[in-house]
């Protein structure tokens, strides 16, 4: 049988409990399709091959650069290959509630 002082406690609790089961997976994970889709996509230009393929080849989260003000980011190594060629993207999305990221350096390789 619960006590009359324990019921504060359980109701501070469940708040808690419910919001850390509804809040899905980490960033870096909802994002990783889309940071490969933005690689894809660059690289199927740069390359003027419309079936560049995209592999994720490291990924890590980037803290703000002051704990006052910036987003956490996420931030990909993606790796593309098409038509003999291949290319390494790093793609930034940072955490501002929205699905938007950038493709930023690339290196380009020919296969042999």
């Amino acid at each position: 049988m619960l006590k009359i002082r324990s019921l504060p406690v359980i109701a501070a609790a469940i708040p808690v409990l419910l919001s850390a089961c509804a809040s899905g997976p980490p960033f870096i994970d909802q994002m990783q399709p889309t940071a490969i889709e933005m690689a894809e996509r660059r690289g199927a230009f740069e390359m003027n091959c419309p079936t560049a393929k995209g592999e994720l080849l490291s990924s890590e989260t980037v803290q703000p650069i002051s704990f006052r003000w910036g987003y956490e980011r996420a931030e990909y190594t993606v790796g593309v290959t098409g038509c003999g060629k291949r290319n390494s993207y790093v793609v930034i999305c940072p955490d501002n509630g929205g699905k938007s990221c950038f493709a930023g350096a690339s290196r380009v390789d020919s296969m042999q």
